[in-house]
């Protein structure tokens, strides 16, 4: 086909560039499934076009992606005001630890305007060119800077202080799920900070807590209610690992549903602890 090339040298591009067009879109839209969507979309529409015109194919598609992704977003914000308890993004679970985007920081870009999260993360993340944002979210390059100057406001506070060793991530996620299995709640209460916080999203579709659990007093005693549990229930470990680029580990509970535990460290204490528990978050880990 004139001005196209052929199908299997339009895949020939498109397959190496796919893991960072789903980590682009993943970060923009919080979900497995829609990021492969946007991406897949992106593919169909890379196959129509007038590939020989196209200068730089990662940008052109990073470009489709983004507007895919800012299309999505505008229809996920009513889905977000209508979902059954706290909402937390699918887990993402990996044997090496995500330091760019961790999950306290996809939280705070769901406080984002589309543009403002897009210029973010395509900047602040991606390292792309502020030239390049601009022709993607069709603004001039100095509104681009202004909305990732005012994204990066926001979201300082989710910007991890200090990076946790790997090794030291694991170890500490060892030990919570030793410590909350077995029921010591001696050695659970060690790890805990003063302020610490629970995070359980069951999506209406598994029992989890409708409100954030906060500070130390209602976490503990949450925990111990809960190790009753796992002593009559049990709950079998799956594989230690990186949630969200937290240290966590996955979990298959009594109900034979899978479960992701991620542990935000602070100082060397747990001070935010997010579960998922939505089983429509958790296929893809099956």
């Amino acid at each position: 086909m004139t001005g196209q090339g052929t199908h299997a040298d339009a895949v020939e591009t498109f397959d190496p560039l796919r893991p960072r067009l789903i980590r682009v879109a993943y970060r923009m839209l919080g979900s497995v499934a829609d990021a492969e969507d946007a991406v897949q979309e992106a593919f169909v529409r890379w196959m129509a076009a007038d590939r020989d015109a196209v200068s730089e194919p990662e940008a052109y598609l990073r470009r489709t992606v983004t507007r895919l992704c800012l299309d999505q977003l505008k229809s996920a914000r009513h889905k977000r005001e209508t979902y059954v308890g706290p909402w937390l993004p699918e887990p993402v679970v990996e044997d090496e630890p995500d330091n760019d985007v961790t999950l306290p920081l996809m939280l705070a870009l769901e406080r984002l305007s589309p543009l403002e999260r897009a210029a973010f993360l395509l900047h602040d993340v991606f390292g792309v060119g502020f030239d390049e944002i601009a022709k993607t979210v069709e603004r001039d390059p100095a509104a681009c800077r202004q909305l990732a100057a005012r994204a990066r406001a926001h979201v300082r506070e989710a910007r991890p202080r200090f990076e946790v060793e790997k090794q030291r991530g694991l170890e500490l996620a060892e030990a919570f799920f030793a410590a909350s299995r077995s029921g010591d709640m001696t050695a659970l209460a060690g790890m805990l900070a003063a302020e610490v916080s629970m995070h359980a999203d069951g999506g209406g579709k598994r029992s989890a807590a409708g409100r954030p659990v906060l500070g130390f007093d209602e976490v503990f005693k949450l925990h111990q209610g809960l190790a009753a549990i796992f002593r009559q229930h049990g709950s079998t470990l799956v594989r230690f690992a990186f949630v969200n680029g937290l240290p966590g580990f996955v979990t298959r509970e009594a109900d034979g549903e899978l479960q992701t535990t991620a542990l935000e460290i602070e100082d060397g204490k747990v001070a935010a602890i997010y579960l998922m528990r939505n089983p429509d978050k958790l296929r893809h880990l099956n």
